[in-house]
């Protein structure tokens, strides 16, 4: 899984869909107004992000609206913050 979630989070358009969330959730339409690329290629990026589990999609009428997972970027800052610990032990 974390393999998965690194390789998703390498990408800067990612990473950009990842902040725009922070705000809430948004629409494929309102993700895509933030950037030059068909929606094949937004699509494509969106399903890299679920296959992560790093996004939630949920269905409203006829649009799809995505959102973070926030227990999954939970695990990950949970699993670096452990080598930054294990870093100042040693530097003690």
């Amino acid at each position: 899984m974390l393999q998965g979630t690194l390789k998703a989070l390498s990408d800067p358009t990612r990473r950009k869909i990842l902040e725009l969330l922070k705000k809430g959730p948004m629409s494929v339409g309102e993700i895509g107004e933030n950037f030059e690329m068909t929606g094949a290629t937004l699509s494509h990026h969106l399903n890299i992000l679920k296959k992560a589990d790093l996004v939630q999609d949920n269905k409203k009428g006829t649009f799809i609206y995505y959102e973070i997972n926030t227990s999954v970027m939970e695990d990950i800052l949970t699993w670096i913050s452990g080598f930054i610990k294990e870093k100042d032990d040693e530097e003690k």
